[in-house]
């Protein structure tokens, strides 16, 4: 019941109008799945925000999920702030989508990024989720921080920095 696992997958482009288009092909290129599009809840008046305006676009993904990992981590390079990390997950940002390797620059889609959010989870996690006999769950059930780190490290061979090494590269320069 201790074994970590990463649970799913989740790619994410926003945008309004024609960028939400453009993400959302984004995403189907990238997953080969149907992306869904968000909408928004709250009112935000200083960026045009109203309830139920489409401002960006996601698809998890939790199965065969592997293949297309390696490539995402590759677009960075296999390195990965620690400041990144929290409890249960980690999420990156990719700048340009044709930094990961395999992916062709695409005339209609043009240069766009895209966000990444890796969840992980223990078996026995289903139990807060089910719709019959429903369940919490304790906080030792939580991944740690640590235990993320090291699967990614032993799985994917994965760099974490920290600001610390940052800061000592930089001054040995």
């Amino acid at each position: 019941m201790r074994e970590v696992r990463i649970e799913k997958v989740v790619l994410s482009a926003g945008g309004s109008g024609d960028k939400l288009d453009k993400g959302v092909r984004l995403l189907k290129l990238i997953s080969a799945r149907q992306p869904i599009k968000i909408k928004s809840k709250k009112r935000i008046p200083s960026l045009n925000v109203r309830p139920g305006l489409e401002v960006g676009c996601k698809v998890t993904i939790r199965k065969n999920f592997q293949q297309l990992l390696k490539k995402l981590l590759l677009a960075i390079n296999n390195e990965i702030k620690e400041s990144q990390i929290e409890k249960n997950h980690f999420s990156f940002g990719i700048h340009e989508y044709i930094e990961i390797p395999g992916t062709e620059y695409q005339r209609d889609i043009g240069i766009l990024g895209l966000n990444v959010t890796i969840d992980f989870t223990r078996t026995g996690a289903r139990v807060k989720r089910r719709k019959i006999k429903k369940s919490g769950i304790p906080k030792r059930q939580d991944v740690s921080r640590e235990e993320i780190i090291e699967y990614m490290k032993k799985n994917y061979e994965t760099k974490i920095t920290t600001k610390e090494k940052k800061i000592e590269e930089d001054d040995s320069k």
